[in-house]
């Protein structure tokens, strides 16, 4: 079934249109809430309470061709994953600054390619909350830290800090597996 059809079914409330959505996206959402929950637990309580959301709120939505259900459900994942961020304080719980340098050297861009995906998204899982989020927002959702200061209530230059932080932790963990592995 082609995306507009089934957005069009879901919309009518299909049950069986629900359950195909669900088959077909599931597997991508779960690896967004993944990026913002480092627990499975959580990760899949997200992506429920997500669906949840979509199913609910399928009014809402409009078709604007190929591409934008997905899309659309993506950010319904992702603010539900703030959302749960948010509720939980989670923001306010940043490790202390001097655990992790302010600049660092990238890695050479043909090394990281050589690293496995999961291995990457296992990396970006490890960071502290703050820093996981601060990087979903940077790097996956396209926001400026101008957008990711008022989503999470903290400074624009806190923002870019926590961004140049978790780089910094991603890098020494790249580095380290290259070593490792290479």
């Amino acid at each position: 079934m082609e995306e507009q059809e089934l957005a069009a079914r879901c919309k009518r409330g299909d049950r069986a249109a629900y359950k195909e959505l669900y088959e077909r996206y599931a597997g991508r959402l779960m690896g967004i809430s993944l990026r913002y929950v480092a627990d499975r637990d959580t990760a899949e309580d997200l992506l429920h309470d997500g669906f949840l959301k979509i199913f609910n709120s399928f009014d809402k939505f409009t078709w604007r061709g190929e591409g934008s259900l997905k899309a659309w459900m993506e950010r319904v994942m992702a603010n539900t994953a703030l959302q749960h961020l948010r509720k939980n304080d989670v923001m306010n719980q940043w490790i202390a600054l001097d655990d992790v340098p302010a600049t660092y050297d990238e890695p050479e861009p043909e090394a990281v390619d050589t690293i496995p995906r999961e291995v990457l998204m296992q990396f970006i899982r490890e960071l502290p909350t703050g820093y996981r989020t601060v990087l979903n927002l940077y790097v996956f959702e396209g926001k400026s830290h101008k957008e990711i200061a008022s989503l999470l209530g903290i400074n624009e230059k806190s923002s870019a800090s926590q961004l140049t932080r978790a780089k910094a932790a991603l890098a020494h963990k790249v580095r380290a597996w290259i070593k490792k592995n290479a």
